[in-house]
């Protein structure tokens, strides 16, 4: 099985009480459990990890390098400032698809802007948990199928 890692950013450890009129009510250990089991469905082994460090986000991308075939990633506001993570993003040389659950653009003017999209392989915004489902799907189809 390919591993993937699926990380997400400040602040995404509260879903569920946090705005859920923006980010839904669902929490970050419900989303980490369907797609644990969606990822495993599709050949998948998901290594989960959250972190309101932006150190400890690009130190695990940088671990990824080494044992992973891809990164799905919700860097939650350091998509609109962390040239840090963009630069971590460039160096590993693996797919990261970045996520949002909300629709950022329908948003605050500040979050129509991401430094770190240039670096990834695309981005998945709007619906909601399932945009994670969709990264799925995008790194399967970037990585050839996922069957060894």
């Amino acid at each position: 099985m390919k591993k993937i890692l699926i990380m997400n950013g400040p602040n995404l450890n509260l879903l569920g009480e946090r705005e859920p009129n923006i980010y839904g009510s669902e929490t970050l250990n419900s989303i980490n459990d369907m797609l644990d089991e969606k990822a495993r469905e599709m050949g998948f082994e998901p290594i989960f990890f959250q972190s309101n460090s932006e150190g400890g986000l690009i130190d695990r991308l940088h671990e990824s390098r080494l044992d992973c075939a891809g990164v799905i990633l919700n860097a939650g506001a350091y998509t609109h400032y962390s040239y840090a993570i963009r630069d971590a993003i460039s160096a590993i040389r693996i797919p990261v698809v970045e996520v949002h659950l909300s629709n950022v653009n329908s948003r605050d003017d500040f979050r129509k802007n991401s430094v770190i999209a240039p670096v990834c392989r695309g981005t998945i915004a709007g619906f909601g948990s399932y945009s994670y489902v969709l990264a799925l799907y995008a790194l399967d189809n970037i990585l050839g199928g996922c069957h060894d």
